[in-house]
């Protein structure tokens, strides 16, 4: 591990936590306009992960180590897939000790504790939660896999170091596997973080919430972890599609002057990024929990196609 690789490795680590609320905010702020209605501010999920972190956090009497611990490791999840994902270089230490297939283990493994520890408290809301987000769980990561294997049958390796750099140097070019990868992908990212037409992160509804129902038992530091986990994760997924399908501006070296303008480059693409997933969610309608089969079951059909396009045509 070199200097520069370490040093840059941080420097994605730093930016991660740095830009995933903002590009919270800035979802939040896209819907907001195109329903025509006032938008929060940009900087509001900074200001709450403050305001909860000054706060005493309520636990339960009953409540498990479990249950306080879970926090930290899906936050710390979150982050170790946030130094996986090549967002900004692909020669990054972590990236290179973990391929694609470590990466969805590290969402099972968040998605696990956040259902023990909303089953441990014992309420109806935490055991409902659990159960519909494993239910998501199970249909969505099939899926995700399917679209990884489709970008490493395509650069012949499963480091998505070498899958983005790979993919960076092909033509410019419509190729129908990433076509059906891509609408695949889409529609797992929509499920995984809790958008529309899966879930509403906006609802504490309890006959639809999926997320938000795991939540209700944590306050204070607690929560302000899950909710940075949670813009984490939808950071991670957007870096994810952008390292797959829109690679060109990731660094392959270390050189510094071209990782400080990467970073802006990341900005803007993370900025079309998050208002496409507004439109998505506005011109959408929440589905019945029921229907989300059907919705990842498609998906799960297009990435295979995508796999079969690749291998009898290789396109």
């Amino acid at each position: 591990m070199t200097v520069s690789g370490f040093l840059s490795q941080l420097l994605q680590v730093a930016v991660a936590l740095m830009l995933a609320p903002l590009l919270a905010g800035w979802v939040a702020q896209c819907r907001a306009w195109l329903s025509n209605r006032s938008a929060p501010s940009l900087l509001l999920p900074y200001r709450t992960i403050r305001k909860l972190f000054l706060k005493d956090a309520v636990v339960a009497a009953n409540a498990s180590p479990l249950f306080r611990l879970t926090p930290y490791i899906v936050f710390g999840a979150m982050c170790c897939a946030a130094a996986i994902v090549p967002s900004l270089a692909t020669d990054l230490p972590f990236a290179h000790a973990a391929d694609a297939i470590a990466l969805v283990g590290l969402f099972a493994l968040a998605r696990v504790f956040m259902a023990l520890a909303a089953m441990d408290i014992g309420t109806a809301f935490g055991s409902l939660g659990a159960r519909r987000d494993m239910f998501i769980g199970f249909l969505a990561e099939p899926a995700l896999l399917m679209v990884l294997f489709t970008a490493s049958l395509i650069s012949g390796s499963t480091s998505l170091p070498t899958i983005v750099e790979t993919l960076a140097h092909r033509e410019l070019g419509i190729y129908p596997s990433l076509a059906f990868a891509g609408v695949a992908f889409t529609m797992v990212s929509l499920a995984e973080n809790a958008r529309i037409p899966v879930d509403n992160p906006a609802t504490h509804l309890e006959l639809t919430m999926i997320h938000e129902a795991m939540l209700l038992e944590y306050s204070a530091r607690h929560l302000a972890l899950l909710e940075w986990a949670a813009a984490l994760k939808l950071f991670n997924y957007s870096c994810i599609g952008l390292a797959i399908f829109f690679p060109f501006g990731i660094v392959s070296g270390t050189d510094w002057l071209a990782l400080l303008g990467a970073a802006p480059l990341l900005i803007v693409k993370l900025a079309i990024g998050g208002f496409g997933l507004a439109l998505i969610e506005t011109l959408s309608a929440k589905m019945r929990i029921f229907r989300a089969p059907e919705f990842l079951g498609t998906a799960f059909m297009l990435a295979v196609l995508a796999m079969l396009v690749n291998l009898l045509l290789g396109a």
